[in-house]
C-alpha cells in the first residue's frame, strides 16, 4: 500500500493526511474484497524497515492503527471477516498488542474472508525466524535435517494457514517487492499500477483482478 506521502504531497497537505486517507482507501478495500468473493487479503501496513522513519510520523501510524482496529472491529466481525498478523507485532507497544490479541481471538472462528495485516514485517526476517524454529525442532530431534522439505518451510512462516499466494499487487508505480512475501510469492502473479494507494479503488481493484484472470499460470510447466 504505497504512495500515501506522494498523495498528501500532490495535494500540499501534511503527509499523515495521507496516511489517513490511506486508512479509508483500506476500509473500501476490504469490503469490495469481500464483495467479489476473494478468500484471503494481505495487506502491507508497517514494514520492519518503517521504523527508520521520523519518530512523528511513526506516532500518527500507531495512532491510526489503534483507530482502525477499535473502529472497524465490530464490521469484521458483522461480515464474518477473520483477522489474521503476520509479523513481530508483539514488539508494538502493549495497548496496541492487547488491541490485536483481542481482535484475533474474537475473529478467529469467522470464515467469510480472511484479512491479513503485516505489522513490524520483513519477508527476510520472517525467513530467518522460520529457519531458526526448524533449526529448534531439528535440536529437539523432531525432524532429522534431510526431511526437511518445502512444506517445513511454509509451515515455519508467518502465513501458515493462509491459501497459496495468487496475485501481488503493488501501487505507486514502484516496481520491486519491497521484502514483502518474498517466499510466497515464488510463483504469484505481479501486477503493479501508477495508482498511489489512496487512489486505489473499485475499479482499480478490478483491473487487476481481470489482469490476474487473463494470465495463464504454469508454475514452471510448459
Amino acid at each position: 500500500m504505497d504512495g500515501n506521502g506522494r498523495w498528501a504531497k500532490k495535494k500540499h497537505l501534511p503527509r499523515a493526511m495521507g496516511h489517513k486517507k490511506g486508512v479509508e482507501t483500506v476500509r473500501s478495500i476490504v469490503r469490495v474484497a469481500g464483495e467479489m468473493g476473494v478468500e484471503a487479503l494481505t495487506l502491507y501496513a508497517f514494514s520492519s524497515e518503517n521504523w527508520s522513519r521520523p519518530a512523528d510520523e511513526i506516532t500518527d501510524l500507531m495512532g491510526l492503527l489503534r483507530q482502525y482496529i477499535q473502529s472497524d472491529i465490530d464490521e469484521f466481525d458483522e461480515n464474518g471477516i477473520r483477522l489474521k498478523v503476520i509479523g513481530n507485532y508483539k514488539a508494538l507497544d502493549s495497548d496496541i498488542v492487547q488491541l490485536i490479541d483481542n481482535a484475533l481471538e474474537r475473529t478467529a472462528d469467522n470464515d467469510k474472508m480472511t484479512l491479513a495485516i503485516a505489522l513490524n514485517y520483513g519477508a527476510q526476517d520472517e525467513m530467518l525466524r522460520a529457519v531458526q524454529n526448524i533449526a529448534e525442532a531439528v535440536k529437539r530431534g523432531d525432524v532429522e535435517p534431510d526431511q526437511i522439505n518445502i512444506s517445513h518451510m511454509s509451515g515455519a512462516l508467518d502465513t501458515a494457514g493462509l491459501p497459496p499466494l495468487d496475485l501481488l499487487i503493488r501501487t505507486s508505480g514502484e516496481l520491486r517487492l519491497s521484502n514483502f512475501l518474498l517466499w510466497q510469492a515464488a510463483y504469484s502473479e505481479l501486477y503493479f499500477t501508477d495508482a498511489l494507494w489512496p487512489d486505489f479503488d473499485k475499479r482499480e481493484l478490478q483491473r487487476a483482478l481481470k489482469s490476474f484472470g487473463d494470465r495463464e499460470r504454469r508454475f514452471g510447466g510448459r
